[in-house]
């Protein structure tokens, strides 16, 4: 195979052909660049990743640097994780992430932030489905401490809340799915979710029914390929530190205490 493209690993998954490649771009100075697939669908590329960034770094600018404990919904090439891990109020992170072969790429090295996460104590890699551990019925996103609560959640798996990787997924963008992930963060803690379409008042509008607050943030981002700026989207949402919503949170928490 050529020193210019290897494909590094590809496995059959319940979503479809998943291939890890790597590419030398002459064009660009020889930059190496790492590109995540799932059937013909880009996931990931190491080229674009300043939104990824932004995502942790917006979210997390939230908390005013209190100590955190942080989910990640979604590992990917680990831009996202890497950039959570980079705050230094950041005590602990949970990557929850349903495709097993990207959690082994991780620990074996096989991707340039792999050895970075897997090695860093304070992280920890989850195998499962981040929306249906978030659901009511899930029992949050720590399988040692179901029920567990966080100070923020970072989520980059769909494309954006209209462009799914799964149909199913879309219950989650709905009300009663960003209600029950409210459950599953502290008083006044965050959500930040990454998106590539542009701001979407519909569900700037939903996300402001189930927080206490929310906006959109467009972030431009050079594409080298064009030789143009791109741009992408991150909403991030706080939840009120009410009596009322805390309320809820324990009724949550006894349910899945229960099961």
């Amino acid at each position: 195979m050529s020193a210019d493209f290897a494909e590094i690993d590809f496995r059959k998954t319940p979503l479809g052909d998943l291939t890890l490649r790597r590419r030398r771009l002459h064009g660009l100075d020889g930059v190496e660049v790492y590109e995540v697939k799932l059937g013909e669908a880009f996931l990931m590329s190491s080229l674009f990743h300043d939104v990824e960034v932004a995502l942790a770094n917006l979210g997390l600018a939230e908390l005013d640097g209190a100590e955190a404990d942080v989910v990640v919904g979604g590992l990917g090439l680990g831009y996202t994780a890497a950039a959570a891990l980079d705050q230094p109020n950041t005590r602990s992170l949970i990557i929850v992430e349903a495709l097993a072969p990207v959690i082994e790429w991780h620990h074996c090295g096989l991707v340039p932030l792999g050895e970075r996460l897997a090695f860093d104590p304070r992280c920890r890699m989850v195998h499962g489905d981040f929306f249906a551990l978030a659901s009511a019925a899930g029992t949050g996103f720590d399988p040692e401490q179901p029920g567990r609560l966080f100070d923020a959640v970072l989520l980059d798996i769909d494309h954006s809340p209209r462009n799914l990787l799964h149909a199913r997924n879309a219950e989650f963008y709905e009300p009663a799915g960003l209600a029950a992930l409210g459950a599953r963060l502290k008083p006044a803690g965050v959500f930040a979710l990454w998106s590539d379409d542009p701001p979407d008042d519909a569900f700037l509008a939903t996300l402001r029914g189930a927080f206490a607050s929310a906006r959109a943030e467009v972030v431009p981002f050079a594409n080298p390929l064009l030789g143009t700026q791109s741009s992408s989207t991150v909403y991030i949402a706080r939840k009120a530190a009410d009596s009322v919503r805390m309320e809820s949170e324990a009724k949550i928490r006894q349910s899945d205490a229960a099961d």
